[in-house]
């Protein structure tokens, strides 16, 4: 059998993590980890489950980002840190990053795929 290729970061998150490329670059590494073929109870929500995990820890490093900032009292920090925490919380949201759209990609890959999982 040929290797499996890697689920896909989902283009809805790809699109809000565009200005954090190594956010998108590691979010692939996990989802590479599903290239492996082995018998999964759940391959797809695994996969969701490893995406929500990594968006907690990144809206959490976001908010410890923010609160250094406002702790300096430098404007152009908080502002930038506000920022990014502004967008990691739309990326982890069930209804943004990781809802609907988004993760049909996901659910695609892994029904094109179920039978390497089973």
């Amino acid at each position: 059998m040929s290797k499996l290729p890697p689920p896909p970061v989902p283009s809805v998150l790809r699109e809000i993590l565009k200005d954090y490329p190594e956010h998108i670059e590691r979010l692939q590494e996990l989802l590479a980890e599903f290239v492996e073929p082995k018998s999964r109870l759940q391959p797809y929500d695994e996969a969701v489950w490893t995406l929500e995990d990594a968006m907690s820890g990144f809206l959490g490093d976001a908010n410890k980002e923010l609160k250094a900032a406002e702790a300096s009292g430098d404007a152009v920090a908080i502002e930038k840190a506000a920022a990014k925490a502004k967008v990691m919380s739309r990326a982890r949201s069930g209804n943004i990053g990781l809802g609907g759209r988004s993760l049909q990609e996901l659910w695609e890959y892994f029904q094109a795929n179920k039978e390497a999982f089973e």
